[in-house]
């Protein structure tokens, strides 16, 4: 099962019917629908968003015009959807934010094929990172040592290169949690 949300936005109910099917079939759980721009901008203002792909032919507005707007608010991988196919509007798509553009007929296994791919991009990407993110050392004091900062908890400090630093108690506190739980994010729900 893969839970990275996809958007759909196209007025055409027969094609989204048909990705949806087939991203449902392929494991994908997250799908979201929108036949016009302003269904689109409400679904990615509600939730975040993952993959969105966007038809430039809606009824409202063109998606050459909605996708910066999407751009402004969102992160999510914007893939064209349509039946214009001359270089122009490839580049126009490009230049606007799009990172991939799919010409109409297609094969709906491409998508899946595309947004598989973008997913093993981004894990190896994650992996990466965290590979050369620094390691914290602790040892049975509750010393943490990164290379650049040390943090002991016994005696309330905070080393900046080898510096002591001033540092409020509830910011050391929050420091100290973030050194315990390290490669982790927060809410202030969870903290």
């Amino acid at each position: 099962m893969n839970d990275q949300t996809i958007l759909i936005v196209d007025d055409e109910i027969d094609i989204s019917k048909m990705i949806q099917t087939v991203l449902t079939k392929e494991g994908f759980t997250q799908i979201h629908t929108a036949k016009t721009a302003e269904e689109a901008l409400a679904i990615v203002k509600s939730k975040p968003v993952d993959f969105i792909l966007l038809d430039v032919m809606l009824p409202d507005r063109s998606g050459f015009d909605l996708c910066p707007e999407l751009r402004r608010i969102s992160e999510a991988y914007i893939v064209f959807l349509t039946a214009k196919v001359s270089d122009l509007d490839k580049l126009t798509g490009f230049a606007i934010g799009a990172d991939d553009y799919v010409t109409k007929p297609f094969n709906p296994l491409e998508i899946v094929a595309r947004i598989r791919a973008r997913l093993r991009r981004d894990s190896i990407s994650v992996s990466t990172k965290r590979e050369n993110e620094p390691k914290p050392t602790e040892d049975k004091q509750g010393m943490y040592v990164y290379d650049r900062f040390t943090v002991n908890e016994q005696a309330g400090e905070l080393k900046v290169e080898g510096q002591v630093v001033p540092c409020p108690a509830q910011v050391f506190h929050l420091l100290l949690h973030f050194c315990k739980h390290p490669n982790r994010i927060f809410s202030k729900l969870n903290c």
